[in-house]
C-alpha cells in the first residue's frame, strides 16, 4: 500500500537509498553487504569537489560484515566512493572495530562505544542496523530451524523473538499459531 496522497504540491530536494544483501559463501560464513547512497535534485557548491551536480551522489559508501551463524562478526569492510570531503574515506579502516562483536540486544551501543563521534563515519554507522536485520533475515531459516530443535531438547526456555514487537506479543495470535506453550492470552 503506498503513503496517501500529500495534501499539497512537493518538490523532490533529497533521496537516500539504503540497500542491503546476504549472501551466503562457500566458506560455511556469511556476508552482508551494504549500501548508502544520498542524492540532491539541485547543483550546490563543495569546496572538495567544487560541485555536487543535481543527481550526483553526494554520500556513496558500503559496508560489508562478514558473520558466522552465532552471528559474531568475523570481518568488516568498509568504503568510501562519495563523500563531501576528501578525508572521509580516511576513517574505514577504523570499521575493522566492529569485528568480534555480535549481533544481539545492545549492537548499535557497542558499535557507538567503538565508532561513535569522531571515531566513525556517521553515514557508515547508520548502516549497521539495517546490516544486522539483513543479517537476521539472511539466516532466519536456519535459525529457526535449531530454535525448534533447542525448544523440543530444553536447551532455551522461551523463543527469543516473544515481545520482540507487535507480531511477536506473547498475548497474540502469531504466539498463539507457532508456540502455543508460550501463549499468554485468554
Amino acid at each position: 500500500m503506498p503513503l496517501p496522497t500529500p495534501s499539497c504540491e512537493r518538490e523532490l530536494l533529497h533521496t537516500r537509498t539504503i540497500e542491503c544483501k546476504g549472501y551466503l559463501r562457500s566458506d560455511g560464513l556469511w556476508d552482508i553487504d551494504g549500501w548508502l547512497t544520498d542524492i540532491k535534485t539541485y547543483n550546490f557548491p563543495n569546496k572538495d569537489r567544487v560541485e555536487i551536480k543535481a543527481g550526483e551522489a553526494l554520500h556513496g559508501m558500503g559496508l560489508r560484515i562478514t558473520i558466522d551463524e552465532m552471528m559474531t562478526i568475523r570481518d568488516c569492510v568498509a568504503v568510501t566512493d562519495f563523500s563531501p570531503f576528501s578525508l572521509c574515506g580516511n576513517i574505514t579502516p577504523h570499521f575493522k572495530k566492529l569485528i568480534g562483536l555480535r549481533i544481539t540486544q545492545g549492537l548499535t551501543k557497542n558499535v557507538q562505544e567503538r565508532l561513535g563521534g569522531v571515531h566513525g563515519c556517521t553515514h557508515l554507522v547508520e548502516l549497521v542496523k539495517p546490516l544486522a536485520t539483513t543479517a537476521f533475515q539472511t539466516l532466519v531459516g536456519r535459525r529457526m530451524g535449531k530454535l525448534s530443535a533447542a525448544l523440543k531438547s530444553g536447551k532455551i526456555r522461551k523463543p527469543p523473538v516473544i515481545d520482540t514487537c507487535h507480531a511477536w506479543a506473547s498475548d497474540g495470535p502469531v504466539i498463539k499459531r507457532e508456540f502455543p506453550d508460550y501463549y499468554t492470552g485468554e
